[in-house]
């Protein structure tokens, strides 16, 4: 019987570490001893002193703590309880981030040359890297756009049944919810349509990991009946970096093929310290259940509370269009009603202030609250916005309204080019050779085909892919990004005043 306040893999590490062995396996530093040796030992321990801790429980697949690619002792016990308080027939634990998660469940889907996957447009990266190692070819559906916020968040039902009515031979469905911003959608009528079709809906739930856990929070993707969804567990709940989990339920997906791809996408000696926070951030959910969460919403809660003392910062607030139906609590999503700052540089002055955020954008900064979020937490941050908003007040004056910040800060992430049901855009391995492609000015890219990703990270979501025809509007989106200074992955060129294209 499954017991909620068991942590077997983390409980099996504690006994390895109490007993004291001698150890003539792998890993070399033996539970930290390497830095014990020799005359430098008290300097090595200083400057090593934190990760010597970890190391105490740093092992790999000996007897006790089983195997994660044929898991039939504690990591399989924690695995289920994990599925348990998850709502999950099956669950696995990822030791790659999401990122894993997301290959695994296209490439068990799409298993020959050219299949068909429907995808939501405004996807993560390494929904784009499954869809290459697939040699798979999207059919891409664009997401709905918030008007007051400019933000994408996923597509329309309407739009999602014309794409599996116009290609019946796709393999799935796949979306993302919530967003990097926590605007999330309903996903029950989009796991009804699927399943009208035959189709399994995945779900990139990377930033959800806490849904269905609390009644502040919204539905997860499993109580709306997706097939395969990931999480990063590591987000929004307490796991370390890189801990994501992967859950599975109902009879579309080929569960033996799916293992047999995480088998092929994970290392071989995956990290146990890793595997334990998943196996204790779990049992810390699942045993408080509710409680677990009150700290850290009071926090976020009181932070939006005093935020209303100063105007001259917009928060993005409950839908007040169809373009999302919740937003998640943890997530603060903060503005510039003056138009003084964009997200960027209002980054910047929180960082000069001590408060670190998630990621900014032209328009916002977002700010992610947690389980571990504290009353002085507020207290800092709410200081350093009042900080701020007098060095607006100085600067800005009689700007401050009460509506949108200025047009050319409204919009981060573009529309899809066009708009509704794309053709199928095939993806692969097979690099350029260099006399097909060519650097051009990003001023002058308007009407080619891009060559190479341009990925703004965060949030790591492709602003135009390779193949696509880079339109007016992506080139003002890709123009902005790099007037405000933002980090670009995926392109030649980190400055984007060139980009990659494809000869005439």
């Amino acid at each position: 019987m499954l017991h909620s306040q068991r942590a077997p893999l983390y409980e099996a590490l504690v006994s390895y570490h109490l007993r004291q062995n001698a150890t003539f396996h792998v890993p070399g530093h033996k539970n930290g001893q390497a830095y014990d040796a020799g005359p430098a030992s008290e300097r090595c321990d200083e400057e090593i002193g934190l990760l010597r801790e970890v190391m105490k429980i740093d092992v790999t697949e000996i007897s006790g703590t089983d195997d994660l690619h044929q898991p039939e002792g504690v990591i399989r016990e924690a695995q289920e309880l994990a599925a348990a308080c998850f709502g999950a027939e099956e669950t696995h634990f990822l030791v790659g981030g999401s990122t894993v998660g997301n290959l695994a469940l296209i490439l068990t889907c799409c298993t020959e040359p050219g299949d068909l996957l429907i995808v939501q447009r405004n996807v993560h990266k390494s929904v784009l890297h499954g869809l290459m190692l697939a040699g798979a070819r999207a059919v891409f559906v664009a997401p709905r756009l918030d008007p007051r916020s400019g933000l994408a968040t996923a597509p329309a039902p309407e739009a999602v049944r014309r794409a599996l009515e116009r290609y019946p031979a796709a393999k799935g469905v796949l979306l993302c919810s919530p967003n990097y911003y926590g605007m999330g959608i309903d996903l029950r009528p989009l796991a009804q349509l699927a399943h009208e079709h035959g189709k399994p809906l995945l779900v990139d739930e990377a930033h959800g990991a806490h849904y269905g856990l609390h009644p502040a929070l919204p539905d997860s993707a499993l109580q709306c009946g997706a097939d395969g969804v990931v999480q990063s567990t590591h987000k929004m709940l307490s796991a370390l970096t890189m801990g994501a989990m992967l859950h599975v339920q109902g009879p579309r997906l080929d569960r033996a093929l799916l293992k047999q791809r995480l088998t092929m996408l994970q290392s071989s000696s995956p990290s146990y310290p890793l595997m334990a926070s998943l196996d204790v951030s779990r049992r810390f959910v699942h045993s408080r259940g509710p409680l677990a969460f009150e700290r850290g919403l009071e926090a976020a809660l009181e932070f939006r509370r005093r935020m209303e003392r100063l105007p001259q910062f917009a928060l993005l607030g409950p839908a007040q269009s169809d373009a999302y139906a919740s937003l998640d609590p943890f997530k603060a999503v903060v503005s510039d009603r003056t138009g003084a700052y964009s997200g960027y540089e209002l980054q910047a002055l929180l960082e000069d202030r001590g408060c670190v955020p998630e990621m900014s954008d032209a328009r916002h900064v977002v700010l992610a609250f947690g389980l571990g979020s504290m009353p002085e937490d507020t207290d800092r941050l709410f200081a350093a916005f009042r900080d701020i908003a007098e060095t607006i007040g100085r600067e800005a004056g009689s700007r401050i309204t009460n509506g949108p910040a200025p047009d050319e800060l409204r919009r981060e992430e573009p529309p899809a080019a066009g708009t509704g049901v794309s053709d199928p855009v095939p993806f692969g391995m097979r690099p350029y050779r260099e006399d097909e492609i060519e650097a051009v000015p990003l001023a002058a890219a308007a009407g080619r085909i891009a060559a190479e990703m341009a990925i703004p990270y965060p949030p790591g979501i492709p602003l135009v892919y390779p193949g696509e025809l880079i339109a007016e509007q992506t080139q003002a989106a890709l123009a902005m990004v790099m007037e405000r200074g933002a980090k670009c992955q995926g392109v030649q060129d980190p400055t984007l005043r060139t980009i990659r294209v494809f000869k005439l």
